[in-house]
């Protein structure tokens, strides 16, 4: 190093030109060095298209045009490759438009789906929406959706300065936003339309002014969302009412069979009469679960959200719970052989304070800031941050099933965790209700998943490090 020093200090060190071709990350961000390589395995793909977002864009050719591919992802579990196919040359199979998006194959024939394909003429689709034409019925706006395009007009203005005056046709990439101005859009409408679940993608899916407007008021007016979820219910008066009560397991927002199609009885303790049969949770659901879990905490909307508006979602499920209260407790009460008036007060009761309880310290959650030394000049601090820590597995016990469940639930999520939930196996029913409030409420999907099952076979889930909290 002395040496190496002395020389440069002489100018004596020997000097050797660098090359031009690596120099700098110009390349890199070429479009054309972007192209997918298909003769590699899935996740290699993968990785490739998600090493390329946002710029430049992992691409390829298909249908005659350029299309570059957006939001990957690995978590294939439960999907179907049943769609419409989509033929690219030099890939391993034809592509699938599914429900979920586009699902793409390695030369390993294992599965990827791409959620987000960005046209040659730069639009942004779904890319379950592929084959689908453009939206051609535009919606006809009230005077207060007006009133709040306007508004919405106004922030584009600001963002765009650069622009004289925001045309219904004015394009915001277009007009040189770039990707920090989409998130000060996002933050700035969802100021504006309190309760709005608005994302970055979106912004990137309408990227002309009424466009973005068109997606605006469908989402104020609920008309945005996927199809509802088919909901298989087993019904059954009790207690002056009908109840609807879901009997299949939870698992990435859906209720699906186990694993074999394998069901058990629950059982009335008060008469020994059968309730209804419930899937029984095999230990492939349980790696189904924990994978949906986990992609939406690392991929999904609940790991991109404030705190404020997940203690909002928090709040609306609690507002749910309330208002399917007596149903609740009747099933709680079948269930488990709880006398109604105290599954009403206590199970349930408590069930709803306790998530708005938790619901409340969502945006509280902060760390610490710590003297270590105190001697000048520096006074030196240390800095704490509490993060949430992934997927967090609860076991549920019998007795008090909505309650513990609760308990467990409402301070995991209310962290940013996500769930999946092992009710007993002799007290499923409020656990699956639940979670179909979940769905009702928005929380989005992967966030919560229910397993009902034995201790024996499901929660031997414990053993692979899944199960982290029990009751």
């Amino acid at each position: 190093m002395v040496q190496a020093v002395r020389l440069i200090a002489e100018g004596k060190a020997p000097r050797h030109p660098q090359p031009a071709e690596g120099a700098t990350y110009e390349g890199i961000q070429k479009k054309e060095v972007a192209r997918i390589n298909w003769d590699q395995p899935a996740e290699a793909i993968h990785n490739w298209i998600r090493g390329n977002d946002k710029v430049p864009g992992a691409w390829t050719e298909a249908c005659g045009q350029k299309l570059t591919f957006f939001n990957s992802t690995l978590n294939t579990a439960g999907l179907v490759p049943e769609g419409e196919t989509l033929p690219i040359p030099g890939a391993h199979r034809p592509g699938v438009v599914t429900k979920a998006g586009l699902i793409l194959f390695g030369n390993d024939d294992r599965m990827l789906l791409v959620k987000n394909i960005q046209l040659e003429d730069s639009r942004m689709v779904m890319a379950s929406h592929f084959f689908k034409g453009a939206d051609s019925s535009a919606l006809e706006l009230t005077e207060e959706e007006l009133a709040t395009a306007e508004a919405v007009r106004s922030v584009w203005q600001r963002i765009l300065p650069s622009v004289p005056e925001v045309e219904d046709s004015t394009d915001f990439f277009k007009s040189g936003a770039a990707s920090v101005d989409v998130v000060r859009l996002v933050e700035e409408v969802k100021e504006l339309c309190d309760g709005l679940e608005l994302e970055n993608e979106d912004v990137y899916l309408a990227t002309t002014f009424w466009d973005f407007i068109q997606l605006l008021v469908r989402k104020l007016r609920g008309e945005d969302e996927e199809t509802e979820s088919i909901i298989d219910y087993v019904e059954k008066e009790a207690n002056k009412r009908t109840l609807q009560m879901p009997h299949q397991l939870f698992i990435g927002g859906a209720f699906v069979d186990a694993e074999g199609a394998k069901t058990y009885d629950t059982i009335n303790p008060t008469d020994g009469s059968v309730i209804c049969q419930v899937s029984l949770a095999q230990v492939s659901d349980v790696d189904k679960a924990v994978a949906a879990a986990k992609d939406a905490f690392e991929n999904g909307l609940w790991g991109k959200i404030s705190a404020r508006d997940r203690g909002r979602l928090l709040y609306r499920l609690a507002d749910l719970m309330e208002q399917h209260q007596e149903e609740l407790a009747t099933i709680e009460a079948l269930d488990a052989g709880a006398v109604y008036t105290l599954a009403l007060k206590t199970h349930v009761g408590m069930s709803i304070q306790t998530f708005r309880y938790f619901a409340g310290w969502c945006d509280k959650i902060q760390g610490s800031t710590i003297p270590i030394n105190q001697a000048r000049p520096n006074r030196n601090l240390s800095l704490t941050r509490k993060e949430p820590v992934g997927v967090c597995g609860i076991i549920i016990p019998w007795n008090y099933p909505l309650m513990m469940l609760s308990w467990k639930t409402a301070a995991c999520l209310a962290a940013g965790n996500t769930v999946v939930i092992k009710p007993a196996q002799v007290t499923p029913l409020t656990a699956l209700k639940f979670a179909e409030l979940t769905l009702k409420a928005g929380i989005p999907k992967g966030v919560v998943n229910v397993l009902p099952g034995s201790g024996k076979r499901c929660g031997q889930g414990q053993g692979r490090g899944y199960w982290i909290m029990c009751a």
